[in-house]
């Protein structure tokens, strides 16, 4: 990846990771003037299920009880998804909570295990294509549209696959893939980028640099954070408010974005994500990895708490590094939330459990607003938190 610093990310629209270079004022003013830190207890303010809630009554036209009992029930569904989909193995295509009703649906392939579905409390759907099969379409898909692709993934709701390319190539990638059955292709005027730019979502600084924080950790009893693997790359050393952090132990970008870094004796790593209203934040009580179509939210140094839902899992994006060359990312989860550059490693929290690190998004326009700002949709990627934690042997901190 190459790092662009911000008046070259100001010169074009971009999809990317979200690393932002800080300019010298902005290098001296983040010296001078500490990031504010919550002061209230981490249960204070409001929730972020009463959050998530209030952003999906008012983007489903639910009424906000509706949306609070559905939040409630979000990582009931979520512990249910995973161990159907573990259980089920090759059985299952892909699950999500449905738009409608807030009710889990969980794709199987044949009678017998839409049984074992209805056992557990969850709605089945027998479809035609399994994982299985939707990997490799996928994979088909991705060979055949070449250097077009912007990213791919497979969407249970429609049991099919969904792959994102320039949107004056459209009509040329449909007719490439045109014997592919159960593709569908998509068209965006961003490219991809990552986003760079003691609590979950806060700044941190690197190298002329910033990201956020993502979640304290321990690593061997030894206090650790977690970050966009983009953001560590070439082992860097984090500061804050002029302040050292601590240095990178290990990244993996691309292929994966994730990286963890040591944290210095002058930090006390909080169990904790900021809500940026400059005095609460929100306890991270455990993680999972939550269905399509849960409310979700994000902290980062930019845009702050925003809130959308999951749009899609196991997505692979080509971030672009702005020379005509593309990083290639597997595995992230797709939402519809407000991500700009410097979010890249902030915090995605469901209720009160960690989900991800930012990894990148869509920027539009001069400056790479987020698309909520210029009326056209969010894209947002985080690269899910259950697999960093499992790559490096980390133990997530929670209050």
């Amino acid at each position: 990846m190459i790092r662009t610093r911000l008046s070259a990310l100001a010169a074009t629209a971009a999809v990317a990771t979200a690393l932002t270079a800080l300019p010298a004022a902005a290098s001296t003013l983040a010296a001078d003037a500490p990031s504010p830190t919550p002061a209230a207890s981490t249960d204070a303010g409001l929730s972020v299920a009463e959050m998530s809630a209030r952003w999906l009554a008012k983007d489903r036209g639910i009424t906000l009880a509706t949306a609070r009992d559905r939040v409630a029930a979000q990582d009931g569904q979520a512990r249910t998804s995973a161990a159907l989909e573990r259980s089920l193995g090759a059985r299952a295509a892909g699950s999500y909570i449905d738009a409608d009703s807030g009710r889990l649906v969980v794709n199987v392939i044949d009678a017998r295990s839409a049984a074992s579905v209805r056992k557990a409390g969850a709605t089945p759907r027998v479809v035609d294509r399994s994982s299985a099969g939707l990997a490799a379409l996928e994979r088909s898909a991705r060979q055949q549209a070449g250097s077009d692709v912007v990213a791919s993934y497979t969407d249970p709701v429609t049991n099919s696959v969904v792959v994102t390319v320039p949107a004056a190539r459209v009509a040329d990638v449909r007719d490439d893939i045109a014997g592919l059955d159960g593709v569908t292709v998509e068209g965006t005027s961003a490219r991809m980028r990552t986003q760079a730019n003691v609590y979950g979502g806060q700044q941190i600084e690197f190298s002329g640099y910033v990201c956020s924080l993502g979640f304290n950790a321990t690593r061997a009893g030894s206090p650790v954070f977690i970050t966009a693997g983009h953001c560590g790359e070439g082992y860097q050393t984090f500061r804050k408010n002029g302040v050292t952090l601590g240095t990178t132990q290990a990244y993996s970008f691309p292929g994966n974005d994730y990286a963890y870094s040591t944290l210095t004796s002058s930090w006390t790593g909080v169990g904790a994500v900021d809500l940026y209203d400059g005095v609460n934040a929100r306890r991270v009580t455990g993680y999972s990895n939550a269905p399509v179509g849960t409310a979700i939210c994000k902290s980062g140094r930019t845009t702050g708490w925003t809130c959308g839902s999951v749009q899609a899992k196991s997505v692979t994006v080509n971030y672009s590094n702005g020379d005509g060359t593309y990083s290639t990312v597997s595995g992230l989860t797709k939402s519809n939330t407000c991500t700009e550059g410097g979010d890249s490693g902030g915090s995605w929290m469901a209720s009160t459990t960690a989900q991800g690190v930012t990894s990148g998004g869509a920027g539009y326009g001069a400056n790479a607003v987020c698309g909520e700002k210029v009326g056209q949709p969010n894209i947002a990627y985080f690269q899910p938190v259950d697999e960093i934690i499992s790559a490096y042997g980390l133990t997530l901190k929670t209050s």
